[in-house]
């Protein structure tokens, strides 16, 4: 029996699906990065004739339309009692009697800011403030 000597073939490197998954990146990154800008905390602060500034204050709770808490910019895990009176305490520290501001979305549930002010009340912050934004033509709405 007399067997045919094989050629060896040398492997080539087909670049088209190389290209494609390159492709693919490619656009995966250019959408991904486009959305980057909306992950930050969007709030619609109600209109009112006089404007609270939330820089000056000790203790800066915010609420967005989904009812999700942030307290002085730092999002909490979820939205139970406990959490938030454990991240208020954290956050008010050794302060002797400090300014709580709620800002509030204008979409937030109602429970939420309750919720907020009940928190506050239990731990003896007393002096809340709610932050608006200025109305467009200076008086109240």
């Amino acid at each position: 029996m007399r067997f045919r000597a094989r050629r060896s073939e040398e492997p080539e490197i087909n670049l088209i699906p190389l290209i494609d998954v390159l492709l693919m990146a490619l656009i995966f990154l250019l959408v991904t990065t486009s959305f980057a800008k909306f992950a930050q905390l969007q709030l619609q602060l109600p209109e009112a004739s006089s404007d609270t500034k939330p820089e000056d204050a000790a203790l800066r709770v915010s609420i967005d339309a989904k009812g999700q808490y942030f307290i002085n910019d730092k999002q909490l895990l979820n939205a139970t009692p406990e959490v938030l009176r454990q991240a208020m305490l954290e956050a008010v520290n050794t302060r002797k009697d400090p300014i709580v501001v709620i800002q509030a979305d204008r979409r937030t549930p109602h429970e939420a800011v309750i919720r907020v002010m009940d928190t506050a009340r239990r731990l003896g912050l007393t002096h809340l403030t709610f932050a608006t934004q200025q109305s467009a033509d200076g008086s109240a709405p």
